[in-house]
């Protein structure tokens, strides 16, 4: 079994190169384009120019490559790769600034982040960071957090409890240890099974790239599950794992505590997700200097660098199709009226929900394959 197993890595490997060396779309990584950094921008009528440009016909660009609906991570990200590939491309937000759970907002005089809290994995030359270097020219500075980067406080006043956590592959267990004596078990074995799920994560990106036939063959037989442990511990929630490891209330809700990061609780989370945001900040945390909005800031000239455009309340209320049901545009209102935007590619970053039952005319929305 093991052997055929074996062959069959060996052959998704082949495939994977073939792909890979083969693909003739350019490199959006090819060339260095980090700049000397320049000073942070505090000028809230500065940045508004960049980050509020709201929507009007004459400001879409001609001759799109693509449009985004939302103006998240995922949509700016995506935005400034296509962009970086030569690629024209229009960002639509429905909100009054770009961002998505990167902006922030001012209350009396203080400024509030909307969605980050800190960033794991941002060490010199890893690639987290070169790659973020990258999608912003350098431009996005990083501050560390001091290690405890975080603690986790359980209890009344009257009882309060509280543990830190510490950055580092070795002291985080061993802070842990001088906090729970006894359950040293507990605690080796959660980093075994960490370690283990996130090794296993390699399957997932081959997923992605193989035919969507190869895909559901490994996962419906089986065999992704005997390929890589993070696929196996996928369908086991947070709460099951921790729950057989130690009898200790306190000590599973430290195991849990990242789970205030992706926003589910642990009776609702895979713990193979859960064990990539521990070895995430393993590393330490470190928080953007100049506040979260800093990041859409430094995304959005690369995309109108080249010929693009990020604007900001565009609600689209449908995706265009034409007579062979491929996607060509997106609807905008703009008041009581409809403004139409052509394009070859519609992406959505609005979420699976909203796309397929919002976005999408009825008659689509069974068809996912198109």
């Amino acid at each position: 079994m093991w052997l055929a197993i074996i062959v069959l890595c060996v052959f998704l490997l082949l495939v994977l190169l073939k792909y890979i060396f083969t693909t003739p779309e350019p490199n959006p990584f090819a060339v260095d384009t980090r700049e000397p950094v320049k000073p942070i921008v505090f000028d809230k009528k500065e940045k508004k120019k960049v980050l509020k440009q709201g929507f009007v016909e004459s400001r879409v660009p001609e001759n799109l490559d693509a449009v985004i609906v939302g103006s998240g991570i995922g949509g700016l990200g995506l935005a400034v790769l296509l962009a970086k590939a030569g690629k024209k491309v229009l960002v639509l937000e429905q909100h009054s600034r770009a961002g998505g759970c990167c902006h922030t907002f001012t209350e009396k005089g203080f400024e509030f982040d909307v969605g980050i809290h800190y960033i794991g994995d941002l060490l010199e030359h890893k690639p987290f960071r070169c790659m973020l270097d990258q999608m912003t020219n350098g431009q996005l500075q990083w501050v560390p957090l001091d290690n405890p980067f975080d603690q986790v406080v359980l209890g009344p006043p009257e009882d309060r409890r509280v543990y830190p956590i510490y950055s580092g592959k070795n002291r985080f267990p061993d802070e842990l240890k001088r906090c729970f004596p006894g359950e040293e078990k507990a605690i080796d074995e959660y980093m075994r099974l960490i370690k283990k799920a996130g090794k296993g994560l390699w399957l997932l990106a081959f997923l992605k790239i193989y035919p969507l036939p190869l895909a559901k063959f490994l996962v419906y037989t089986g065999l992704a599950n005997r390929l890589s442990f993070f696929f196996k511990m996928a369908s086991r929630s947070l709460t099951d794992v921790v729950n057989e490891l130690t009898e200790n209330k306190d000590l599973r809700a430290v195991f849990a505590y990242l789970f205030g990061t992706y926003g589910n609780i642990p009776k609702d989370t895979s713990f193979s997700m859960h064990s990539l945001l521990v070895r995430h900040y393993w590393n330490g945390a470190w928080y953007p200097k100049g506040g979260a909005s800093e990041i859409a800031y430094h995304m959005i000239p690369i995309v109108e660098k080249a010929g693009g455009a990020v604007l900001v309340r565009a609600p689209v209320n449908r995706i265009l199709f034409n007579k062979a049901n491929e996607a060509c545009g997106v609807s905008v209102m703009k008041g009581q009226e409809e403004v139409h935007v052509h394009a070859p590619m519609v992406i959505s970053n609005a979420g699976i929900f909203n796309t397929y039952q919002k976005l999408l005319p009825q008659e689509l929305q069974a068809k996912p394959g198109q």
